[in-house]
Parts: C-alpha cells; sequence; structure tokens
C-alpha cells in the first residue's frame, strides 16, 4: 500500500492530467464570427466577435421553424398559395393550390432549406411575410437577444436584416430544447411527398450531420453577402453543445465547426474518427 503523502501527489498529477485535456486551447477559426455554448446551461466556452452584426443567411429559418413549432397544430393542412412561391431558390417548386402538414412543411425546411417552404410557413403563421418578420424580431427579443432584425422568413438578402452569432445561438438553444425540432434537426435524409404523389429525397444540408455520429442538427446558410453559415449541435456522454460559425467559407465551414463541436464535446482526433458514419 502507498504511503498517504505519495497517493496524494500521484492523485494530484491524475487530476492535472484532466484538467489539462478540459483546459485545451480552443480550436482557431478564421471565420467572421463565432460562438460555442453549452446547450444545457448556456455557458460560452468559446466566442469570436460574437456581437457583431452581420447577414445570418438560411441559418435563421431556425427562428421561423421555432416560431411554427411553438404555435403548434403541425398536423393540419396548409395550402400554397400563388405569392409563396415568388423567391429564388433553394426552393421546392411547391405549385400554388397543392397541401401540405405544416410537419411535413418544417422537415422541408430544415433539412433541404427551401425557401418557398419558407414563405408558406410565414403566411400561413402571420398572415404575410412581413407580420411574420415582426414575430421574428419579437420571438428574440423573448430570447433575449438585442441586437436582431428580421425582414424575411428565409434569410435571402434584404435591407435592414441582421443578426449576430450571439443571438442565433440563443434561438438554437431555444430549438435544441424543443422536441419536434430536435427530432426534424438530426435528419440526415428525407423524403419529401408532393401532393400529386410523387416523391423526392432529400439529403441534409449540413455536412458535418451527414459525417459524424456525435453531430444531431442543425442549419446550414449561404448567400455572397453572409458567407457560408452554420449552426451546429453536438451530443457525447451528456454533454450537448451548440456552436455558431458565420462568415465562412465553403472549403472551412464543416471543419472548423467540428472542430469547435469536438472542442466543446471534449473528444480527441481518435475519438472523432471514430465517430465518422460517411466519406463525405
Amino acid at each position: 500500500m502507498l504511503p498517504r503523502k505519495i497517493h496524494s501527489s500521484l492523485a494530484f498529477i491524475a487530476l492535472l492530467a484532466v484538467s489539462s485535456v478540459h483546459a485545451a486551447a480552443p480550436p482557431e477559426i478564421s471565420a467572421k464570427s463565432a460562438i460555442l455554448l453549452d446547450a444545457n446551461t448556456g455557458a460560452v466556452l468559446y466566442k469570436k466577435n460574437d456581437t457583431a452584426q452581420r447577414p445570418v443567411a438560411s441559418t435563421q429559418k431556425l427562428l421561423t421553424a421555432l416560431i411554427v413549432a411553438e404555435a403548434g397544430n403541425l398536423s393540419e393542412s396548409v395550402k400554397v398559395a400563388e405569392v409563396d412561391t415568388n423567391c429564388d431558390p433553394t426552393k421546392l417548386y411547391l405549385k400554388p393550390g397543392q397541401s401540405y402538414t405544416r410537419l411535413q412543411l418544417l422537415s422541408a425546411l430544415l433539412v433541404k432549406s427551401a425557401n418557398d417552404v419558407a414563405r408558406v410557413l410565414a403566411r400561413d403563421n402571420a398572415g404575410n411575410v412581413s407580420s411574420f418578420a415582426e414575430r421574428m424580431t419579437r420571438r428574440m427579443t423573448e430570447l433575449g437577444g438585442t441586437s436582431s432584425n428580421f425582414i424575411n422568413p428565409n434569410g435571402l438578402p434584404a435591407s435592414g436584416q441582421y443578426s449576430t452569432a450571439r443571438d442565433m445561438a440563443r434561438v438554437a438553444r431555444a430549438a435544441y430544447r424543443n422536441p419536434t425540432l430536435r427530432e426534424i434537426m438530426k435528419t440526415r435524409y428525407y423524403d419529401f411527398r408532393y401532393s400529386t404523389g410523387k416523391v423526392v429525397p432529400l439529403r441534409n444540408t449540413n455536412r458535418v450531420l451527414r459525417t459524424y455520429s456525435f453531430c444531431n442538427g442543425m442549419k446550414t446558410g449561404y448567400t455572397d453577402l453572409a458567407g457560408h453559415c452554420l449552426i451546429s449541435s453536438g451530443s457525447y456522454k451528456g454533454r450537448d453543445v451548440i456552436a455558431v460559425v458565420l462568415g465562412s467559407t465553403k472549403t472551412r465551414i464543416a471543419e472548423e465547426s467540428t472542430r469547435l463541436l469536438a472542442y466543446g464535446l471534449r473528444l480527441s482526433n481518435s475519438q472523432i474518427s471514430s465517430m465518422r458514419v460517411a466519406s463525405e
């Protein structure tokens, strides 16, 4: 049996070894803005220009989805109107007069990021796009966000529309706690059935989700003005984290988001490799 003094010294060394793993330096992020949160406590684990106002592209569809999910009655049908189709790709090319449940539309919104779907849901919820955008800004304020303003439900460029990494992290935490959205956001592939009976397989635009099992959401975004954006979430052994990366590039967005999630989840390189589920 080891003397108490030696035993205490060994225990202290072991504690230092564990602490050094937890205190590892965060990864360097080249994106314009970023933040990493503990999804359960809201504690900030990393930040870079997290309060800088900037366009966030389709990541703001998380807020659109949150408002629709919170309104409920997701099994009810919504009829597509002509005005809903007046937007640019990416879209599902829904036709006026077609009907879909709100749950179907939410799934297509979060998996494929369809802009026409966002317009259908916004009009259904608030009567028109501008009224829904006001609800988005108001809901953000209720979540504690103080630096955002929304003009449309899909994130397409619009004068006066902006948010921050920190504000979008607030939205992401609320969406992460919503069981319906949580289930949709982790969906890698979704078969969308048109009212005509035609079925189209949709692949989630989130490459981190499609590649690593520890990733379980959330939403991509891109415009020329916003750059490549990604809000991602991850879970491992009781830890849950959310990473918001805004203003990155096509070649770096997935890598930097993966490294942030891994840092928050305390994953080693070998653990990351072992949880790879695809070759992309």
